[in-house]
């Protein structure tokens, strides 16, 4: 006997990854012209971070759409996940991308460069406008890995403009070429942490981990509570996309009949304390109970 509770999420991620991807990839042809010209690597930097990020909101534009898809009979969870492999994807490309600037930017530490201050600052701070209104749109979306993803490659822009403004002005007004890679490798580092910990989110999806902000003994206790529950086992609680988290357990009851009640007090604490609907539970006699990973002690055994 088992209820299986399951409660839809939509996505409304689509719009604006597409809307990125149009605004970005406009203006990482300019960027890339203008840091060709001027000789700048922090701006050559940013227009491949550009131009990876229309990759990125690509990818993210169609996992999106498939995350849309309704379950099928060889799909029974639907296509969800799809964002999680595309989460994957951009921290992966994000990482390739650190290694390659930073391998540029010792390079020209070795072998300076000339570079044009002047178009520097004029593109790179176009670019910075761009960058916070293409994180503005993302940022309104909703919070999938995803559009975390996507909004990772697009922060990355936003630092990687503001460190080719800032080289841009010191070169201008001083001529020391040396900040320009300087800053670059700045940028990179901040960007590996966003990078490394996207990455560690949608692998523990993917590994079904426990959810960080939950902790299964809690939930197993908070279930152990419930009036009527006698104890708790095979309890596992993972997540089945960036959304939906997912809770199955064996139950074990004072009385079957009483099952209809218990089931309601269980979901509601369910719902309600750790925000978790997608819910299976079997309940069981208590008679046939195994080893408990979560035993209500207070209560007296139950005569034979």
């Amino acid at each position: 006997m088992h209820d299986h509770s399951h409660h839809h999420h939509g996505s409304n991620s689509l719009k604006p990854l597409v809307w990125g991807l149009v605004i970005t990839l406009a203006f990482a042809v300019v960027e890339a012209i203008g840091g060709w010209v001027s000789g700048s690597l922090a701006l050559l930097g940013d227009a491949g971070h550009m131009a990876t990020d229309s990759i990125s909101l690509a990818l993210g534009a169609v996992a999106a759409l498939l995350a849309q898809k309704p379950a099928s009979r060889e799909m029974s969870f639907g296509w969800g996940r799809a964002e999680v492999l595309a989460a994957i994807v951009n921290a992966v490309f994000m990482l390739l991308i650190i290694i390659g600037i930073a391998i540029a930017a010792v390079g020209r530490l070795r072998e300076p460069q000339p570079v044009q201050g002047g178009m520097v600052m004029l593109i790179a701070a176009i670019g910075l406008l761009v960058n916070i209104g293409v994180a503005w749109v993302l940022h309104r979306g909703e919070q999938t890995l995803n559009i975390r993803g996507a909004l990772l490659h697009v922060m990355g822009d936003l630092l990687g403009s503001v460190a080719a403004l800032l080289a841009g002005g010191v070169i201008y007004f001083t001529g020391w070429t040396p900040i320009d890679p300087i800053l670059s490798l700045l940028i990179c580092v901040l960007i590996l942490f966003s990078s490394l910990k996207l990455l560690r989110d949608a692998v523990d999806v993917l590994m079904e981990r426990v959810p960080r902000e939950l902790s299964l003994p809690v939930v197993g206790e908070a279930l152990a509570a419930v009036e009527g529950v006698r104890s708790v086992h095979d309890l596992h609680i993972w997540r089945l996309d960036s959304r939906m988290i997912s809770l199955s357990a064996h139950i074990v009851v004072d009385d079957l009949e009483a099952w209809p009640g218990v089931l309601g007090r269980l979901r509601e604490t369910l719902i309600k304390r750790f925000d978790i609907d997608h819910i299976t539970l079997q309940p069981e006699p208590l008679h046939v109970d195994p080893t408990p990973i979560i035993d209500r002690v207070s209560k007296p055994d139950a005569p034979d």
